[in-house]
């Protein structure tokens, strides 16, 4: 028989049976995509999240040692090969992820996009690669370019991966970083009925960008370039220009928890009413002084006033991009995903929409229900890192899954008939009243 609890510490039961519970919401969890795959695709997608979950690691090698089948891993090895080559698997995986997501957007939560990127500075017969440029050093190398999309609401640590899609401007029927960005907007927005803000960063100060919101009676926090040109009292002016006479009515202090420790900011915000030349819609232009050297220039129509309330949220949207590049370091971090290694283009793509369902599973899934929670708290003890579990907690539940599906049992499979939990025994993470 197992140890019992000693002292308050976990023995090895208890790790087993958490062991367990784990890989028994991964078949629940797997349950969102039987409706849409047929059987045998379930089952692989099964063992590549478990795989990417126990491994940490994207090459199949390691997933496949992850596995621990009771075959040669050579074996292994081609058939998750052979099936990661499935074509419209990565399109059908980001629908259900999107639709699944959709139902913790509420109304004003936000929805934080941004492009990211895959460094291969050294893998020359990776297909179509490209110029891509390094957010953190802002060099640029070759590549593949990838959008990412997070759900999360100010204030909470709590966070939804909605989509990641890799996409090279190399490879045969790209169009554009617009139709990329397009594509990933209609299908949350679909699913989300059109609840929620959208965040994007100076890349999406385009007029194609606004008009998409626009139209499509979407809500969107864009910062903009200086040079951009606004209306303001039937005349035009710069962005910058109407920034530095903008009259500041509101001061907060914010603090942000950087690889150097907390990072103190103490804010100035004023707004002002404008229009995009040639639309006639009226925006909010907020001009946040005190984050950079140079005002940040934010437009919205996201409805308010020059009030604290009003300027509140739009500064509590624009803060809430940080969520979005933590996921993003999260991801690339937990499952080592620059450390990609496939020769195919399709497999590529396939690879990282299936670290977005493993990244999913860890974030959301785990500790989206009352009793999911106790299981969250159980793996983040199991991470064993130092000065305790930090606000951003996913790194803990990587390293948490990661170890107790290592150490405690291995993937059985599916286990029998795939269900879709029943939503009223969920808790949502979100309001979406």
């Amino acid at each position: 028989m197992g140890r019992t609890l000693i002292h308050g510490k976990a023995t090895d039961m208890d790790n087993t049976r958490t062991a367990l519970k784990i890989r028994e919401q991964l078949v629940r969890f797997l349950g969102i995509f039987s409706p849409h795959f047929p059987r045998p695709d379930v089952k692989f997608i099964g063992e590549m999240v478990y795989g990417l979950q126990a491994a940490g690691n994207v090459k199949l090698s390691c997933i496949g040692r992850a596995l621990d089948e009771d075959i040669p891993i050579g074996k292994t090895e081609n058939r998750l090969s052979r099936n990661l080559a499935g074509e419209g698997m990565a399109d059908m995986v980001l629908r259900v992820i999107a639709e699944e997501g959709a139902r913790h957007v509420g109304k004003d939560t936000f929805i934080a996009v941004d492009p990211t990127d895959l460094q291969k500075l050294y893998a020359e017969k990776m297909p179509y690669l490209a110029p891509v440029r390094d957010g953190d050093t802002g060099e640029i190398g070759w590549g593949f370019n990838c959008l990412a999309a997070v759900a999360c609401e100010a204030g909470s640590r709590k966070i939804v991966p909605l989509h990641w899609r890799l996409w090279s401007c190399a490879a045969p029927g790209f169009v554009s970083e617009n139709e990329e960005i397009f594509a990933a907007v209609k299908g949350i927005a679909a699913y989300a009925r059109k609840r929620g803000i959208y965040l994007l960063d100076r890349g999406g100060d385009r007029d194609i960008v606004f008009e998409h919101f626009l139209e499509n009676s979407l809500r969107f926090i864009i910062r903009l370039v200086g040079n951009r040109h606004l209306e303001f009292k039937g005349k035009k002016h710069l962005a910058s220009e109407l920034a530095r006479t903008c009259p500041a009515t509101y001061r907060e202090t914010v603090i942000r928890e950087t690889d150097k420790g907390e990072r103190r900011y103490t804010l100035e915000l004023g707004e002002r009413l404008v229009r995009l030349p040639g639309r006639e819609e009226a925006l909010r232009m907020v001009v946040i002084r005190g984050y950079a050297d140079e005002p940040m220039i934010l437009l919205t129509n996201v409805e308010g006033t020059n009030s604290q309330k009003g300027l509140r949220l739009i500064l509590d949207g624009y803060l809430s991009r940080w969520r979005v590049e933590d996921t993003i370091r999260f991801v690339k971090q937990s499952y080592d995903l620059e450390d990609i290694r496939l020769l195919d283009y399709t497999r590529l793509r396939n690879m990282v929409t299936l670290v977005l369902a493993a990244a999913y599973f860890a974030s959301t899934w785990i500790g989206r229900s009352l009793r999911r929670e106790i299981l969250a708290r159980n793996i983040t003890r199991m991470s064993k890192r130092f000065f305790g579990v930090a606000e951003f907690c996913y790194y803990a539940m990587a390293d948490g899954i990661a170890t107790l599906c290592r150490r405690y049992g291995r993937w059985k499979g599916l286990g029998g008939l795939l269900e879709t939990p029943d939503p009223q025994l969920e808790l949502p993470l979100f309001d979406t009243t």
